[in-house]
């Protein structure tokens, strides 16, 4: 009985944990609470993805009522994926916060951080799970609100100042999102996905639809932080207490990428999008040119946070690459890459909390040194960024490999050279770093610095170790996206 209700409880038990955090009003209780859900939730997922592999995609009747009439909740191979790497990384963050938790955030708000996050994962997860168009909104604003205040939670002042501009382009994105979701609506008559799917003219229909599909593209390219559309990105990590970061940076950005395969695969056809349409041209050139663009930035940083800001800018490019070749080897990089940078990203983040919790800083200039001083974390810097870069051996070269071999496939040569160009960009802000840890004399804090806690090294090395695990055994990430894009290319779930 209980099984044939976990994808609600997916959802049940982060939502209700949030104002249970509250009300205990105890930082160690809520942390306890927020851990448990996690873990619950975590658990639920890696049970679905079995699921899905088994026997094919779960759908699940809200109330008992049946689509289109009532709200569906669907898990199946794609999904399912997604589910399964944003609660993972959901967990080692909790287990990973509380120094950072303590360092970062006033004492008073450290229960209402917990709260916080856990809705946070709440709107994420209600994002893959829900088939109910309108039902994306809603879990997509519960994700962006909660996330706005987790931002703001941040002890400098620039940290509510970067929540506002985030809320600001936020709300824009969702008013273009819900025109767009309005639109299909009064053309349809049903908010369900995939009754949507059905009743829409895609080769005959009005122009309503064009316009449909420019302001959901638009609003998910806000909320996909895709280059020129992006601006809020860079002052949201920057700002944002470290733990926060690792989570929105490591989760939010990929599960609008999600939401956008869907819209594309699940709703208005790539036939539509990319055939009578060029969104896969306008797809391609906006990836390389934000691929470029923000990796020329990242150089510059002096703030590691910012460098990996623009970084994470630079990869949903790659993702958006992936897409726009409308291929199987295309879907499958575009869709093992939200993985890959998931785990690349969140541990590199990791390690820059671990530094400002011993150094006080996340300036590079105050990092020299700081491989002699703190080796182990500056150890797992140096392989998220072998990652990052797309070093043999590390995830980060499957993504990169399936996107040469899928820009080969279709005849892309000039895209194919682009890509390899790019990569020698990540080489560069990487090895800043790498030359400041290890290459300069520790001065200042850095020279003082001890290792990190081990409770904060320890999820860190778990990242750090997946991007090699995945980086060598690729059956299971990229097995799984090559599934998922099967499933979106209209084969077997």
């Amino acid at each position: 009985m209980i099984e044939a209700h976990l994808p609600i409880w997916l959802i049940v038990v982060p939502m209700m944990t949030a104002p249970i955090c509250v009300l205990l009003g105890s930082r160690r209780a809520a942390y306890v609470m927020a851990l448990l859900a996690t873990g619950a939730t975590f658990a639920n997922a890696v049970w679905m993805m079995q699921k899905v592999m088994q026997t094919g995609t779960i759908r699940y009747d809200i109330g008992g009522w049946e689509p289109p009439y009532g709200i569906e909740y669907v898990v199946d191979s794609l999904s399912a994926f997604v589910i399964l790497f944003v609660s993972a990384i959901g967990l080692l963050t909790l287990i990973y916060a509380p120094p950072s938790v303590k360092k970062e955030i006033p004492e008073s708000k450290h229960y209402l951080f917990y709260a916080t996050f856990m809705l946070c994962m709440t709107g994420l997860l209600g994002m893959c799970v829900t088939g109910d168009l309108f039902n994306v909104f809603v879990f997509l604003e519960i994700s962006s609100l909660s996330s706005y205040a987790l931002i703001s939670l941040g002890r400098t002042r620039r940290a509510p100042l970067a929540a506002l501009q985030y809320l600001i382009l936020g709300s824009v994105g969702a008013t273009f999102i819900l025109i767009g979701i309005g639109l299909l609506y009064q053309m349809t008559g049903t908010l369900n996905m995939a009754d949507i799917a059905a009743r829409i003219d895609t080769v005959h229909g009005p122009r309503t639809m064009v316009v449909a599909l420019a302001f959901l593209t638009i609003g998910l390219y806000i909320k996909m932080a895709v280059y020129p559309l992006h601006t809020w990105l860079p002052n949201a990590y920057t700002y944002a207490p470290s733990v926060v970061t690792v989570f929105v940076a490591a989760t939010a950005t990929k599960v609008s990428v999600y939401a956008f395969l869907r819209l594309i695969y699940g709703i208005i056809t790539p036939e539509f999008a990319f055939d009578m349409l060029p969104l896969d041209l306008a797809l391609r050139i906006l990836a390389l040119v934000g691929i470029f663009a923000a990796s020329l930035a990242a150089i510059f940083q002096d703030n590691v946070k910012r460098l990996l800001a623009y970084s994470s800018v630079a990869q949903i490019g790659y993702m958006l690459l992936g897409i726009s070749m409308n291929s199987s080897t295309g879907l499958t990089a575009g869709i093992v890459h939200m993985f890959n940078h998931a785990i690349i990203k969140g541990g590199l983040f990791m390690v820059v909390g671990c530094f400002a919790y011993r150094i006080g800083s996340v300036q590079l200039s105050d990092w020299k040194g700081a491989g002699r001083t703190m080796p182990w974390t500056a150890f797992a810097w140096a392989v998220g960024g072998l990652g990052l870069i797309g070093v043999p051996l590390t995830a980060g070269f499957v993504s990169k490999w399936l996107l040469l071999t899928a820009a080969m496939e279709s005849e892309l040569w000039p895209v194919a050279v682009l890509m390899l160009f790019s990569s020698l960009l990540a080489v560069i802000y990487v090895w800043r770093v790498l030359e400041t840890l290890y290459f300069q004399e520790p001065t200042g804090a850095a020279k003082k610095a001890v290792e990190a806690p081990l409770r904060m090294l320890v999820p860190t090395y778990l990242l750090a170790g997946a991007t090699i695990l995945f980086g060598v055994w690729t059956t299971y990430s990229a097995g799984l996206a090559a599934n998922a894009a099967s499933m979106l290319l209209g084969g077997t779930p």
